[in-house]
Order: C-alpha cells, then structure tokens, then sequence
C-alpha cells in the first residue's frame, strides 16, 4: 500500500461515523509527516468528515466540503471587509485563499478589522492575514500579496482563482477590479460599508453591475469617508458576501446578480434593488 492510501486507511480506521477527531488527525499528520492539508484532503477523499465541520454537515455535503477545500478564493483588501472575508471562508473549509493588500494596520483600523490589534500595528495586513488563519485552521493555505490591486497585474494576482471577492474602499480600484474580473472570466462578489449601511452585489462575466452602480460617481472615496466605519457593519457585510461565494462555488442557491442588496443596520431594514 502506498503512503497516501495507507494515510486513507489509518484516517478510517480512527474516524467515528465518518467523523474524524482533531487529535487524530494531528496523530495521522506526525505518523505520516504530512500536513495539515493533506490528511484533510485525504479524509475528505474517503468520505470522511474534519470534526471541525460537523456544524456544516446539515447544508453542506462531505463532497461539497471537498469541493470548497480544493477552491481557491481571491479577497482583494484585507481590512474591514477584507479580514472577516478571509476568516470566514478559512472556518467555512475553502483551502486556498489569496489575500491581497499593500497596506499595514495602523490605530485607527483596531474599531473594525478583525486581524488588527496593538501588536500588528504597523504590519502588512495580508502577511497578518496568513499568521491568524495559520492559528485557526492550519489546512488553509494563504497566500498574502504585498501589493496594490492593478488592472495591469490582475492575471498574476488572480492565477487560479475561481472566486474574488472585492473589500476595498476606492470606487475607481473597485470599477477596475470588476473590469479585470470580466476579462478573465471570473465570477466577483462586491461588498461596501458606510456607517450603518451596506451593500452586496455579485457579477458574472458580463454582467457590469459596478461600472452601473458608480457610473455616475466622481470621488475616489465612497461615503465611508464621511461616514466611517463601526465594528459591526464589516461583519454583517462580509458574512453575505461569504455566502455569496460559498453558493458560487458549490453551484447552489440564488445568487445577487443583477441587484444591489441595501442593508440598513440603523433602522433593520434590507432592500434588493434590481438593476
């Protein structure tokens, strides 16, 4: 028996009604010096379910586990928005995310971004990004790019990605990552913040739906700069577009093309605008 069939076979042996424990897990990634990423992809394989996600078991099949831990997922912004993105894809079970941000925490992001506190100040938030999601869920490769988004670097930055999601705060890099997304075929779940409000919207190749909504926009800044930005607004922001992706990659659910979902946190109240 080869290595890999006989980790399968000791990885059946341990798990209990197709469930497998942490601990032997750890126990399979000592024994067969593999990593985390391996014994959770072997598991998966056979059938068998990390005990990690026994929560996700009642929407989501051991086989649509696999399909999301063999996803890769590009978060373009790795603040507010950015940070709850990537930790809840990371727990949600999507192995590959690539985490894009040119800039480092300061003082001002400690409100709101999930990845930031007195001992990150100063630091890149993508490389953060990498440290925090190695501590939660160490089958989760991140790969953090140290730069800003551009149109002219988007198909190296976007290489083997099947989902992007869009967390930045500038309306003209938002515009062009939607542009760059349409060229390369890519499906792109958008998100914005602004006080109590939020925005989602998801575009397939085609659809243009930002280059609609900012059409008529003529600062570089959206009303987040007048507004700012609380701790709970990013969060409920980022959740749904999570589940955006989430429904992309699993080819499952309705998504919001071709519609803005308007949240309002101050008087609960959500509205789907068609566009």
């Amino acid at each position: 028996m080869d290595n890999r069939g006989a980790l399968r076979s000791f990885l059946s042996e341990r798990a209990v009604d197709c469930v497998l424990a942490w601990a032997d897990q750890a126990d399979a990634m000592h024994r067969f010096q593999v990593s985390c990423a391996d014994t959770e992809e072997a598991a998966l394989e056979a059938g068998i379910l990390p005990a990690r996600y026994r929560r996700n078991q009642r929407m989501i099949s051991t086989a649509q586990q696999l399909t999301l831990f063999r996803s890769t997922v590009a978060v373009v912004g790795c603040g507010g928005l950015g940070g709850f993105v990537i930790e809840e894809l990371a727990r949600l079970g999507v192995g590959h995310l690539v985490a894009i941000d040119p800039d480092t925490f300061e003082e001002h992001n400690l409100n709101r971004q999930i990845f930031s506190s007195p001992a990150t100040l100063g630091r890149n938030k993508a490389l953060v990004a990498r440290e925090h999601i190695a501590a939660i869920h160490p089958g989760v490769e991140v790969a953090p790019l140290q730069a800003a988004f551009s149109r002219e670097q988007a198909a190296d930055m976007l290489t083997g990605v099947s989902v992007v999601v869009d967390a930045l705060d500038s309306v003209p890099d938002r515009v062009a990552l939607s542009e760059a997304c349409e060229a390369l075929q890519l499906p792109l779940v958008h998100g914005a913040i602004a006080g109590w409000y939020g925005y989602v919207a998801t575009m397939l190749p085609g659809d243009r739906t930002l280059q609609h909504i900012y059409s008529r926009v003529t600062s570089r800044r959206g009303i987040e700069a007048q507004l700012g930005n609380p701790a709970f607004t990013p969060a409920v922001v980022a959740s749904l577009e999570v589940a955006e992706v989430c429904k992309i990659l699993l080819g499952v659910g309705s998504l919001l093309r071709h519609q803005l979902l308007c949240v309002n946190l101050l008087d609960m109240e959500i509205e789907n605008i068609r566009l």
